[in-house]
């Protein structure tokens, strides 16, 4: 199983789910997070630009997706968070090894 993290523009978020349940995606984590990437809190990169250097607000999305639909949840999410412009945002995937439903105990697959 794949554990996807993706940090996504606030207004991002609706078009993300949808894309997310357009795959039969049902279950997601949603956090609002603040921080900077290569920008660093600026808002532009024009000289010319006053820059805002206070953290920007994000969203941070987790997901549980077994291996074999890793790439197409992947794909949905960078498709409905596009803009094409800075800060967009980023999509972390990493190896999950174990999940557990604390209400009934069951593993795996049966969990997510």
């Amino acid at each position: 199983m794949k554990k996807i993290e993706a940090i996504i523009k606030p207004f991002k978020l609706s078009p993300v789910k949808n894309a997310l349940h357009e795959i039969d995606l049902s279950g997601m984590t949603v956090i609002e997070v603040k921080g900077f990437g290569r920008q660093r809190g600026q808002e532009g990169l024009d000289k010319d630009q006053d820059f805002d250097d206070e953290f920007h607000a994000k969203v941070k999305i987790e997901i549980i997706v077994e291996d074999d639909i890793a790439e197409k949840a992947i794909e949905s999410i960078k498709k409905a968070a596009f803009s094409g412009k800075i800060g967009d945002g980023k999509i972390f995937v990493s190896n999950i090894e174990q999940v557990m439903r604390i209400r009934t105990g069951e593993k795996g697959s049966d969990a997510v």
